[in-house]
């Protein structure tokens, strides 16, 4: 292997990043991610594949004629990047707002730093299978476990749309165990998970806790004094003491988990609670109630 010279050119570097993390999280790279994430031609990504594969990962990507594309070999090792399912987040959140990529490139401000907190671990060979089953709408076949049932139970799920929650990934999908719509946290996969070739009979179209939209609001805690109820206002941008949030009533218990709202308890201290939901009933979860609260934890 020719030796490489470091550090290598950053946009270079960008590019062979997202070589390894598509091949790793989707299980198939081909030269339009190249292509369509940075501008470049069919002709230079190709180069940057087969440049990658000479010069800093010999083995680690394998094409697949059947596919049309590269896949990870099974001595698959990271070289550029750290294996981690933050990072194929990153990637997505890039697609959905310019502001994750100062962080992602380090721009050198002086006196910043971008704090991280450790991501729920994931098996890339589950979000493989996650992602092929909700890309391409078919049927996935998995174990799940919860806090409240520790024994693994098998069961058939169609899913609509992988969720990103902060530090953690849920999986949005129709439960043929349940009869129902429910969330599934995928650091709580266990064993084999594989998508399967039957397509799914239920879509997000199905989904009315998905379909629903709900408007959260938002006021600071009214345990506070006028003046820190103030500063709370100020902090997060509210008119007349209010914020207003849009969101899917499927995502709300999530808003506002990480808002460190709960739906029962408040914490004891305000200066800890600092926000509270003014209208609850918005959500209309009804019987579904408890299952919400399990959903925030991961328990569903």
């Amino acid at each position: 292997m020719k030796k490489t010279e470091w550090p290598i050119r950053w946009d270079l570097l960008l590019r062979y990043r997202l070589i390894e993390i598509i091949a790793l999280w989707e299980g198939r790279l081909t030269t339009n991610h190249l292509c369509h994430s940075f501008g470049i031609g069919r002709q230079q990504a190709s180069k940057d594949i087969n440049t990658y594969l000479r010069e800093l990962a010999p083995g680690n990507l394998v094409y697949d004629r059947h596919l049309k594309g590269y896949v990870p070999s099974s001595d698959f090792k990271p070289v550029v990047t750290r294996g981690t399912a933050s990072e194929y987040q990153d990637v997505l959140a890039r697609q959905q707002s310019l502001s994750s990529t100062f962080a992602d490139l380090a721009l050198g401000l002086p006196g910043s730093v971008v704090s991280s907190c450790p991501s729920l671990s994931i098996e890339p060979e589950v979000m493989r299978a996650v992602v092929h089953a909700t890309r391409y709408q078919k049927q996935m076949r998995a174990s799940y476990v919860s806090l409240s049932r520790p024994e693994a139970v098998e069961s058939t799920l169609e899913p609509h749309t992988l969720v990103c929650v902060g530090n953690s990934w849920h999986l949005r999908a129709w439960c043929n165990a349940n009869r129902e719509f429910r969330d599934f946290a995928l650091s709580r996969f266990q064993g084999k998970t594989e998508a399967l070739r039957q397509k799914a009979k239920h879509d997000a179209r199905e989904d009315a806790d998905w379909q629903r939209l709900v408007t959260l609001d938002i006021t600071p805690d009214q345990r506070l004094t006028p003046a820190q109820q103030d500063i709370i206002a100020r902090d997060y941008g509210m008119t007349r003491g209010v914020l207003q949030v849009e969101t899917r009533a499927a995502l709300a218990p999530y808003v506002l988990s990480q808002l460190g709202i709960t739906f029962e308890n408040s914490h004891p201290d305000p200066l800890v609670q600092q926000l509270e939901l003014a209208n609850p009933d918005q959500l209309g979860f009804g019987s579904k109630r408890e299952q919400a609260l399990k959903a925030v934890a991961g328990l569903s």
